[in-house]
């Protein structure tokens, strides 16, 4: 396997040739998307974790925004993930995991004090499996219930950014059409991995994600709460 090298930007610094090729990629592994939308959804992010070959060639993003807000009179952050993909040459690369840590990190110095969770809505398996690897506690997880008060911030923030799409008694966002849904062979969930708690869990969940229905999943970034594996990167002060 090639290794890869990854390089965080701000939305703003993204070449018009960069945006083209995360297309290529993203469209590569996903239906119903079309460049309009991918542009108008990238104008909303902040930050783009980009993964290149020696060549230079984006091999793999995620991007992310922060959102400010304020919940029950208390003042909160969180990264919201939007489009994440990876070339299935690099899948099992540990690149973009530590990548986004560092980012996560960044973020959590600038306001050290406030709270700082990780809201990403899910649309395939693979997504769902990088939770555990981050996090010691995340939900909705087959392991615990989702505490009540994390379960209203969650609905705060799925409502907020979704609107009537967001059904809190499942957790799930369901659009009208699609906002983009894994292609067939991705869509496929392997029998080596069909028995595995954490997939069974999300197929059990979200068994809707083939038709481009998302899961919301929540979790809060901090140093306790963190991996060892991305808490090393969480807390690392460069960037490049």
């Amino acid at each position: 396997m090639v290794a890869l090298t990854s390089q965080i930007v701000t939305r703003k610094q993204l070449l018009i040739h960069d945006i083209r090729s995360m297309y290529d990629l993203y469209s590569r592994y996903y239906d119903a998307c079309d460049m309009d939308s991918f542009e108008k959804d990238m104008k909303e992010k902040d930050y783009v974790i980009l993964l290149t070959n020696p060549c230079g060639d984006i091999q793999g993003f995620s991007t992310l925004m922060v959102l400010d807000f304020v919940y029950e009179e208390q003042t909160m952050r969180a990264i919201y993930s939007g489009d994440t993909i990876i070339h299935h040459q690099h899948w099992g690369s540990q690149v973009l995991l530590k990548a986004w840590s560092r980012i996560a990190g960044s973020i959590k110095r600038e306001k050290p004090d406030v709270r700082l969770f990780w809201f990403l809505i899910v649309k395939g398996y693979r997504t769902y499996r990088y939770l555990p690897v981050f996090t010691k506690n995340f939900y909705p997880s087959w392991r615990y219930e989702t505490p009540v008060h994390i379960e209203r911030i969650m609905n705060y923030l799925a409502s907020f950014k979704f609107g009537n799409a967001y059904d809190s008694e499942t957790g799930i966002i369901r659009f009208e059409e699609s906002h983009g849904h894994l292609k067939g062979q991705w869509a496929d969930v392997p029998e080596r991995v069909s028995g595995h708690k954490d997939v069974a869990y999300f197929l059990h969940k979200n068994p809707g994600y083939v038709n481009g229905h998302e899961l919301v999943c929540f979790t809060e970034l901090d140093e306790a709460n963190l991996k060892s594996f991305a808490y090393s990167a969480f807390c690392e002060t460069e960037l490049s």
